[in-house]
């Protein structure tokens, strides 16, 4: 049986893990701005987030309850990986 603490421990842990998600894909735009520049990078590893981050997506949309901290999480990474890759292109 769970307290209610841990219930709140881990809804904060889910958002700790949310910030520095969203953290890791903002990391992108230091990759797309030297696409831009014509300092092209790999477009695979931007690509597989994107998709990654598409599935964790719906995975969090489809759950019952709704898995805000995975959705808000991914979110980012889909627009930002996207981005990444079509530069780097």
């Amino acid at each position: 049986m769970t307290k209610p603490q841990d219930s709140k421990a881990i809804q904060y842990l889910g958002w700790a893990a949310t910030f520095m998600s969203v953290v890791m894909y903002v990391s992108y735009i230091a990759q797309i701005q030297d696409n831009l520049a014509g300092h092209k990078g790999t477009f695979i590893q931007p690509l597989a987030a994107c998709l990654n981050c598409v599935l964790w997506t719906l995975y969090g949309l489809f759950s019952k309850p709704k898995n805000w901290p995975i959705v808000a999480a991914n979110v980012p990474g889909i627009v930002l990986g996207f981005l990444a890759t079509i530069t780097a292109l």
